[in-house]
Order: C-alpha cells, then structure tokens, then sequence
C-alpha cells in the first residue's frame, strides 16, 4: 500500500490539469454569506468540529460541494446549504475561499512526538504509509495532484473525519485511500497526528 501511494501521489501530480479556481472571488464572496454561520467570516470556523475552508485548494472544495450534492458524502447539515448551488455559484464560492489565508492551530504538546512520528514516517509494520508522501512538509497538499490541504485544520475536525474514514460512514475518497490509511491507525494514533497537522503551516 505505501508504494502504491507513493506511485499514485507521483502520477497524479503529472498527469492532472485544471485544479486552479476559475470561479470569480467577489461572487464567492457574496455567496458565501449564508456560509458565516458554521465556516466563519473568512472560512476560518470558530466551532473546531466545523471545517476551515480558508486557504484550500479551490478543487477540493468544488469536489466536496457537489459530492454533498451527489449524495456521495451526507451530511444533515449540508444538504440543504448545497441544494441551491448551481456550478457558477460552486465555482465562485471554492475560488473566494481558497483566495483568503488559514489560521494555524497549535498542536498538544503530548501528542507531537507520536503524530510527527506518523505523518512524517508513517508506520513500516503495518504499511501505513506517511501523510507527508501526499499532503507535504506543511500540510499544505498539491492543486495539481489534487490533495488537500490539510495543515492548520482544527485537530477534532481531523479526527473526526479519519475516524469516520476508518469505519467507513464517509466513503468520497479517491479509490479508497483515505479509507484505507485510517483504518492502519487506531484512535490514539488519529488523535495525534491530528493534533500534529493542526499545527502545520
């Protein structure tokens, strides 16, 4: 499995095109109005089980968008915020919030050791292979292999987000590879390379 990570982060950074926002940052902006509640003025939520969408990476947010919409990702809440969008309002919205800057969390110092441990080395008995292959030394992903930022992102919203990747209640991940690497690690560990990435910037 860790190979074939390796190979995939490897292909995918060569072969992918349009992963830069093409929507129109003023729009988003606009629309993003009825976002503020949960996500915050700026995409940086206060509630740390609400995602940040400050600073990502504006084809991820199109991807998770329409796979609420799809039905391939559920979510009681965000059903009813994506029945609305057209693909103008997805594009507009994933290029304003990838256009304003992250805040950075900073991690728990008992749980540094063990998470820089996994994200940097990932674990050889069990072939887990290390966050760092996809996601980069900052957390920060690739738009042109389409991986995530991740660094900065509140700890209990990772956590909670392997965990549900680990037991398979979130299943939109490319050819199961988040499903996958969590379902490797056991809580203790999600828990502290969750609190690690938070703290990457």
């Amino acid at each position: 499995m860790k190979l074939n990570v390796l190979v995939i982060c490897f292909f995918m950074a060569i072969v992918s095109v349009n992963a830069f926002a093409v929507g129109d940052v003023d729009a988003g902006r606009a629309k993003a109005a009825t976002c503020v509640a949960c996500h915050g003025q700026n995409g940086n939520s206060a509630n740390p089980v609400w995602p940040k969408l400050a600073g990502q990476h504006a084809f991820y947010i199109e991807k998770e968008l329409r796979d609420f919409q799809n039905k391939k990702r559920i979510d009681a809440t965000m059903a009813p915020m994506v029945a609305g969008l057209n693909d103008v309002d997805i594009e507009n919205l994933a290029a304003f919030f990838a256009s304003v800057p992250s805040t950075v969390e900073a991690a728990s110092a008992d749980k540094i050791k063990l998470g820089e441990k996994i994200y940097r080395a990932g674990k050889v008995d069990n072939g887990l292979p290390a966050c760092i292959a996809c996601h980069g030394p900052n957390g920060a992903g690739s738009a042109p292999a389409r991986f995530p930022r991740i660094g900065g992102q509140h700890a209990a919203y990772l956590s909670k987000t392997m965990k549900d990747f680990k037991a398979e209640t979130r299943n939109n991940d490319h050819q199961a590879m988040m499903r996958d690497i969590a379902g490797r690690m056991n809580n203790k560990e999600i828990e502290a390379v969750s609190s690690y990435i938070s703290g990457l910037h």
